[in-house]
């Protein structure tokens, strides 16, 4: 393997997401050169006039596109919904693109299928998705600093180069973005309980009050605080939300039952008149909210060096980051020191968050060998 590096970006669809990107790249380097593409034209000049590309093409029929991708490009983001983004995979592997390929669609199945079906070097495409977002849609709510401490899920497998990955990864982790990797099998299902059901859920706690104010809204004069937090994702645009909803209908739909179920439970305990049910149901969730915090986010910067010897195994880089990403564990920086043609080591940089203890039995239970030690910020 040799290591890679990324100096030269299409992105594919200048929406939130996408401009969004092209402005923390362009914050980021200015040496980095970004290749804009979008349908609509008035979008293409804002980003061009706001500097964030130095180039801008229609589509997968503009000759500038196709001759970005054939001579210098490195990475093409394709920061377009899952439904669309087909017809640039066929047009990417008709132009023998040799480059890393990523998305940032909310969902995965139907993505990485068309990958699959399209490319014949699917292993270049890693499926990505950064948690980030805003009510404002479009390159109007495009900020450069829409990804600092944001996670940006990446989905290697085994096939993934691992120098494709270090280099996706090292450029997402220079935007500030929190890398974590998860199996692309099972991203879907946890996005839909993370993300998709809770933006159902708070657009039925807005119907909800909606159905009951009055002409002069009062309600909503009183539905401040908590209220305003937890329903300000119900502001999402439809169009996008009707989209991510039905792509990941099945999940969406198991996971809208179970929400059903456990506020049946709390309906039951108020009919019931059961107390103790009641304070047992609102104290489980007490206390698993605190315990996010305090398990999942670093509070110190301290950080802890992870060694690991690879010895001609396919897909180490996709197993161990997704094995530190089960185990909470967020990913500072990663490369691979090649100490032979058919070794090497791998080094990667955690955050203090995570279970550490977790994390080496998973490693050693997967075979590998694993030394950890502290390292402090400054180095």
């Amino acid at each position: 393997m040799s290591e890679r590096h990324i100096h030269t970006v299409a992105i594919v669809g200048l929406g939130l997401i996408g401009s969004s990107l092209a402005a923390a790249l362009r914050n980021l380097s200015n040496t980095v050169r970004i290749l804009g593409v979008d349908v609509d034209e008035q979008t293409r000049t804002e980003a061009l006039r706001r500097g964030w590309i130095d180039q801008a093409a229609t589509g997968c029929a503009d000759e500038a596109f196709e001759s970005f991708v054939r001579s210098v490009c490195d990475l093409v983001v394709l920061a377009v919904p899952a439904s669309g983004a087909r017809p640039y995979l066929e047009a990417l592997d008709r132009w023998d693109f040799e480059g890393i390929i990523t998305d940032t669609a909310s969902t995965k199945e139907r993505i990485c299928r068309d990958a699959d079906e399209v490319l014949h070097h699917s292993e270049r495409f890693i499926p990505g998705h950064p948690m980030a977002g805003s009510e404002v849609n479009g390159i109007a709510g495009a900020r450069a600093d829409l990804f600092e401490g944001a996670h940006w899920i990446l989905c290697p497998n085994e096939r993934t180069p691992g120098e494709f990955y270090t280099a996706l990864h090292d450029l997402l982790t220079g935007l500030s973005a929190r890398v974590i990797s998860l199996p692309r099998e099972e991203h879907d299902r946890s996005i839909a309980l993370v993300s998709h059901v809770p933006h159902m859920v708070a657009s039925s706690l807005v119907q909800l009050v909606a159905g009951h104010a009055d002409n002069q809204q009062a309600l909503f004069r009183l539905a401040a605080g908590g209220f305003k937090d937890s329903t300000r994702i119900a502001a999402g645009s439809p169009d996008l939300w009707c989209g991510i909803a039905f792509d990941n209908r099945d999940e969406i739909a198991l996971g809208l039952d179970e929400i059903r179920s456990i506020i049946g439970q709390f309906q039951e305990a108020l009919m019931a008149g059961d107390k103790k049910r009641m304070l047992d149901l609102l104290d489980a969730a007490a206390q698993a909210r605190r315990a996010i915090p305090q398990k999942w986010l670093p509070s110190t910067d301290d950080l802890i060096e992870v060694r690991i010897p690879l010895t001609n195994r396919t897909g180490a880089v996709a197993e161990v980051t997704t094995i530190a990403g089960k185990a909470g564990c967020n990913i500072d920086s990663i490369e691979i020191d090649h100490l032979t043609a058919h070794s090497a080591v791998l080094n990667m940089v955690l955050t203090d968050e995570g279970d550490f203890g977790r994390l080496s039995t998973l490693l050693l239970e997967a075979g590998f060998t694993v030394s950890l030690s502290p390292l402090s910020a400054k180095e």
